[in-house]
């Protein structure tokens, strides 16, 4: 018995079309790639890649800037 996870790979088509538009509609939502390849059991890169090719706009890396306390 293997414990490795099944392949989740998303032949070009309809149903790869309907999810890359709407991680994309989450992801500009202000959704991150993190959260959303959790919300769909995915890996980050598979999710990147889907964006990618949804040629979404990628916000920049990191939070927001830390406030120095005066």
């Amino acid at each position: 018995m293997s414990n490795k996870t099944q392949v989740r790979r998303l032949t070009p088509g309809p149903e790869r079309d309907r999810l890359t538009v709407d991680l994309k509609k989450k992801y500009e939502g202000g959704k991150s790639i993190r959260a959303l390849a959790e919300e769909t059991g995915r890996s980050y890169g598979g999710v990147h890649r889907l964006l990618e090719d949804a040629q979404t706009a990628f916000r920049s890396r990191g939070g927001a800037p830390r406030r120095t306390e005066s």
